[in-house]
């Protein structure tokens, strides 16, 4: 695979619905070397913090195959940056990665935590107040990562894909999980052990204890 773009965004306003907010999903791509942190790329703008960002969701990648699905769904090009990834990656297809699988791109080591679930900012930045339910129907989420080693990243870099070999919990899974109402305890058991995202982590963990009936887990 091969870095396809670096996107960084800067605060912008965005007019969702009827209230007019202010977003970083709005990046472009940039063609200097960029720092990754252990909070993300340095110059990148979270304004959501409650939802986006923080180490468990410092970078998010999304990859050339999800946005040729999309060109062709959309019927026009869409360009990377379009669904407010930091990263582009070619041949990455987000529903085929396990939590806890690692991109590695020069020294920079990411690790996959969570998918991404589609808010009203998406469906404002695409124009189409109906696109939070196309994006989880085309199940290519992008995938957000932690930073296991932060250093620079360039345009056009090989990016490596080691694959996690604990509990095997894919993307995907945690993707549907979303929308589900009510998991078993063995499904919420088999997902906390995986090395999931913080916010994902402190839900399920809290779901599991009211399934048991506030028994700790």
């Amino acid at each position: 695979m091969q870095l396809v773009s670096v996107n960084v965004g800067q605060e912008q306003s965005i007019q969702n619905g009827k209230k007019t907010e202010t977003s970083g999903i709005f990046k472009l791509p940039v063609v200097e070397p960029v720092e990754i942190t252990p909070l993300g790329l340095k110059g990148d703008t979270i304004i959501d913090t409650q939802h986006h960002g923080g180490p468990d969701q410092a970078v998010y990648v999304y990859g050339a195959a999800d946005y040729d699905y999309w060109s062709s769904a959309l019927g026009n090009v869409v360009l990377p940056g379009t669904f407010g990834e930091n990263l582009t990656i070619s041949e990455l297809e987000s529903a085929k990665f396990l939590i806890g699988d690692h991109l590695v791109i020069g020294q920079v080591i990411l690790e996959v935590t969570c998918p991404r679930n589609p808010c009203g900012t998406l469906a404002a930045r695409m124009g189409d107040p109906q696109f939070v339910k196309r994006f989880r129907y085309a199940e290519r989420p992008g995938l957000y990562c932690r930073v296991i080693q932060g250093g620079w990243v360039l345009t056009g870099a090989v990016v490596a894909w080691e694959q996690y070999t604990g509990e095997a919990v894919p993307a995907i899974e945690l993707f549907r999980s979303f929308y589900e109402p009510q998991l078993s305890e063995a499904v919420l058991r088999h997902q906390l052990a995986a090395p999931i995202a913080i916010r994902a982590r402190i839900e399920k963990e809290a779901q599991l204890s009211k399934l048991l009936g506030n028994t700790p887990v």
